[in-house]
């Protein structure tokens, strides 16, 4: 699939679709779908022995990617929604490390064959916040229990603010070649207004301490609709951003959702920018870096053309999980650490969320999972179709129903057989695109952020 820069740019408002419809549709709470089922419908009826009996079924040969959940920070960033702590002691988190080590000796015991791991992505919280010889241990449990691909994508999470040149040095030893840096602005006010003070030189010399440890790919992750954010800053920091030379960006807009996370209640409501703003920042960073010569893949990531994710969606592989576009074509997905999620054929499993639950689960040798979904025909069905509109626009939908009618009148889509396109003016509400196929939503109670 060959993706044309100029058709991707964001636009408010169309001749094709009234700013009255659009409005409404950015404003409809939707998931942002790296998965389906989404998270808040998994259960308790999937616990830790149904998820033995799926790591059983999985065969020789079989390729797995593997995610390290660290689930700890300095600060609280005022606008995160991950699942995540503060400390200040490095005391926890060693010993959340032996416990990964440990959790990681279960789940291999419990696999028939010792698969290769073909995506390894560090995650957090702050992963910034291990020690050299965490990261060692890790990276040596990891061997230990599996085969690592030398050719696998090794990806980690870097807070600048913490990081040190000997802990990138040990990221680089443990193979990884991918850090992903939380920027999300450089304007100062909005800097303080979210509890995230970040120079631009400490991001400056974090980029330099992980390229001199051997770690060639750079990604930026920003945020818009922040409190006190303007199109003015926005571009601003991407004008920053883009001195730093990065292979990818992610841009996603900021999720206020206070009744999900008590500490965004710190951020003030009158302060974040209304529908109409919002999308007018996202546009005009869209507009940036594709004139700087990204290429926008899917809603919120772009891409130098010769990065591997760029490529990945002009040949039609690009794929959508848990840490958003990915190039990741494997068939499982192994989590580790307290909240940590995985995918195997069969479904979908989560560990305790709460770091007690987590530790006290597998000291007792028992895996951590205590809820998931045990995935249908139509599950898998709706799932293709959500990911193929997601990554590409465009879907085959022959096997599944959908209301799509209105969605086709007002100009979000065309039809054509069993075949389904996003239009230009569209694209940016995909989500919601794709919450027509989500049949679990319309009676779901969860908390979902706005299309745009």
């Amino acid at each position: 699939m060959y993706i044309n820069e100029s058709r991707l740019l964001i636009r408010s408002f169309t001749d094709m679709i009234s700013p009255e419809t659009y409005a409404r549709y950015a404003q409809m709470p939707v998931p942002r779908y790296t998965s389906y089922p989404t998270a808040p419908n998994f259960s308790a009826g999937v616990d830790g022995t149904i998820y033995g009996s799926w790591l059983r079924s999985i065969g020789e040969g079989s390729r797995i990617s593997v995610y390290l959940h660290v689930p700890f920070c300095r600060q609280m960033c005022w606008y995160c929604a991950c699942h995540t702590t503060v400390t200040r002691r490095q005391a926890p988190v060693s010993r959340y490390v032996d416990t990964l080590v440990r959790e990681i000796e279960l789940v291999s015991e419990r696999m028939r064959s010792r698969p290769t791991v073909g995506h390894l992505h560090w995650g957090g919280g702050s992963p910034t916040l291990l020690t050299p010889a965490d990261v060692a241990k890790l990276r040596e449990a990891v061997e230990a229990a599996f085969r690592i691909d030398h050719c696998a994508e090794n990806a980690v999470e870097v807070d600048p603010r913490t990081l040190t040149y000997q802990l990138a040095r040990a990221l680089g030893l443990a193979g990884v070649n991918r850090a992903s840096l939380g920027v999300q602005s450089f304007d100062p006010i909005v800097q303080q207004a979210i509890n995230r003070v970040q120079s631009f030189s400490t991001t400056d010399a974090a980029v330099t301490m992980l390229r001199t440890s051997g770690i060639p790919a750079v990604n930026l992750d920003l945020i818009y609709g922040l409190p006190f954010q303007t199109v003015a800053s926005c571009l601003d920091t991407v004008e920053h951003a883009l001195r730093l030379q990065p292979d990818r960006l992610s841009v996603f807009g900021y999720a206020h959702v206070p009744s999900f996370k008590a500490h965004q209640r710190k951020i003030s409501e009158h302060a974040l920018p209304g529908a109409a703003e919002r999308q007018a920042q996202a546009s005009a960073i869209a507009r940036a870096l594709t004139s700087a010569g990204y290429r926008q893949i899917g809603i919120d990531h772009f891409a130098l053309p010769g990065d591997t994710l760029a490529v990945a969606a002009e040949q039609g592989t690009l794929r959508r999980n848990f840490q958003g576009y990915t190039t990741d074509k494997c068939a499982s997905l192994i989590g580790f650490g307290a909240s940590a999620i995985g995918h195997l054929s069969e479904g979908f499993v989560q560990n305790a969320t709460k770091i007690p639950d987590y530790e006290r689960r597998i000291a007792e040798g028992r895996l951590a999972t205590v809820r998931g979904c045990m995935t249908t025909p139509e599950d898998i069905r709706r799932a293709e179709v959500i990911e193929q509109l997601m990554c590409s626009y465009r879907a085959d939908v022959a096997s599944v129903d959908a209301p799509l009618d209105q969605l086709e009148k007002d100009g979000l889509i065309r039809r054509s057989g069993n075949r389904i396109e996003v239009t230009d003016e569209g694209r940016p509400l995909v989500r919601t695109v794709a919450a027509a196929f989500d049949t679990y939503l319309p009676s779901s109670t969860a908390t979902h952020v706005t299309a745009v």
